[in-house]
């Protein structure tokens, strides 16, 4: 299979319009020769077979960090003609609106090292995480509907946090347009008790410090300073979003069929953007990318609470403020320049990141001169990174860039290399102390389980798609 594709340059291959029949387009999948190497067929098949959906404009996309997914590919960007083309919950993912947001602070590694421990219990001890795990809030039936439609904005309406957070969140935290009443009886009761929660697998909460630096200009302006603490969580919409994308696959299945769409692959289950169908699976998306919103807020609040009671500080002398949050799950409609003319088009991101410009009217002031902070985390064993979105990302990829790391085995297949090991331990040995809910957390999600983030950032740095500002080291890991 890798016989077909046909590299276009250092950082780029082709999935040619021909690879498969019925594409539409070509795909492009961002990866340099030794990521290649770890390319699953099943992940290139899926870039063809999102080609061959209808109304799609321009090319169908993978990231550097691309793996296999449920229909799209986790990686995946594509985006689609607002009256030809489809919404397809495979494009968007189970965990509607998962994401990442940063916080910086005025500590500094040698301040927290010698209260590290302390620290870390105390997070884990505040922060509700593991598998069905339940928050400290219990939504009733008008805080739940005023989730739905406020996001973050409930949130800090509730006293977690303020409203200088919401400048610093994509889309300002809440996107318009949510709709409760559809919302399943299911969705609901998953939901009731998991918002403010980090749930499991991937889903962490990390104590990092700045590692190095290579913009001092724009690391000044996001507040990053060397060996200085700060706090990334990585969560999103929990069972809630979880249940939503459940319900819809099903109707967007007999939508598929009652207006002839030819799926390539029947979990790219999908309607017409314009349909009752498309619309309406769109304002439940934005009802869970609300309550995952709410949610990160939720828990950002919780941890900064921690550090002040740990370190005896105010609120103005800990300097806790939020660089970003970023969506990485979300389909959104967007401005893009395709074929010489702007024009609104659907945007799916799955496991993918807005990386918009500097200049772009959707960043907060703050931002406006440098471009959108991108937040990737690594494995809780190497490394994440803070970059910029770029001219050329909106050019090349409708504004996107690369969500983290990206799978190298599958849970089954690392629980399998993590047997009689104790991840936890060698963990510490590199002095990062990790609390999970369990030892087969840590076995599922053992660095080795990654890919190199410094060769996914390095692709996406070489491809002008992204650029890097700061790296940021684990030194404290919360996994669900």
């Amino acid at each position: 299979m890798h016989d077909q594709l046909q590299r276009i340059d250092d950082n780029r291959l082709l999935v040619p319009k021909g690879f498969r029949p019925g594409m539409l387009t070509d795909g492009i999948i961002y990866v340099n020769a030794a990521l290649q190497r770890d390319l699953e067929a099943g992940s290139v098949e899926q870039v063809a077979n999102v080609a061959a959906l209808p109304g799609i404009v321009g090319n169908a996309m993978a990231m550097p960090d691309v793996h296999k997914g449920y229909g799209f590919p986790i990686g995946g960007v594509a985006a689609f003609d607002l009256k030809e083309g489809v919404i397809s919950p495979g494009g968007v993912g189970y965990d509607i609106n998962c994401g990442v947001r940063l916080v910086r602070s005025n500590l500094t590694r040698d301040e927290v090292l010698p209260k590290l421990r302390e620290l870390v219990d105390a997070l884990y001890t505040a922060i509700p995480s593991g598998v069905g795990s339940r928050g400290r809030i219990s939504l009733g039936e008008k805080d739940r509907e005023q989730v739905l439609l406020k996001g973050a904005r409930w949130a800090v309406e509730q006293g977690y946090g303020d409203r200088d957070d919401l400048e610093r969140i994509e889309s300002g935290g809440c996107m318009d347009g949510a709709d409760p009443s559809l919302i399943t009886a299911e969705a609901y009761d998953r939901g009731k008790s998991q918002q403010g929660t980090l749930g499991s697998g991937n889903h962490f909460l990390e104590v990092q410090y700045v590692d190095e630096i290579y913009d001092e200009g724009a690391a000044g302006v996001i507040g990053l300073f060397p060996h200085q603490i700060t706090l990334m969580i990585h969560t999103g919409s929990r069972g809630f979003g979880h249940q939503v994308c459940t319900d819809f696959l099903a109707v967007m299945g007999r939508a598929a069929a009652k207006y002839g769409i030819v799926l390539p692959d029947r979990e790219l289950a999908c309607a017409p953007f314009a349909s009752s169908e498309g619309q309406d699976y769109f304002a439940a998306m934005k009802a869970s990318a609300n309550y995952a919103w709410a949610n990160r807020q939720c828990l950002m609040h919780w941890a900064r609470e921690v550090f002040y009671d740990q370190f005896r500080m105010s609120p103005a002398e800990a300097g806790m403020s939020l660089i970003y949050d970023v969506a990485h799950n979300i389909a959104k409609i967007e401005e893009h320049t395709v074929n010489g003319r702007l024009r609104k088009v659907l945007v799916h991101r799955k496991g993918c990141t807005r990386a918009f410009p500097p200049g772009h009217p959707e960043l907060a002031s703050r931002y406006r001169a440098i471009g959108q902070p991108v937040l990737l985390p690594g494995d809780m064993g190497r490394a994440s990174y803070v970059m910029l979105g770029t001219a050329a990302a909106m050019a090349q990829t409708f504004g996107s860039t690369s969500h983290g790391a990206g799978r190298l085995m599958s849970r089954g297949q690392a629980i399998r290399q993590a047997k009689g090991r104790a991840i936890w331990r060698e963990l510490e040995d590199q002095g990062i102390l990790v609390r999970a809910a369990g030892r087969e957390t840590l076995a599922e999600e053992m660095p080795e389980a990654y890919k190199n983030i410094a060769s996914v950032v390095d692709v996406i740095e070489r491809a002008g798609i992204s650029k890097k500002v700061a790296r940021l080291r684990p030194l404290g890991v919360i996994k669900g």
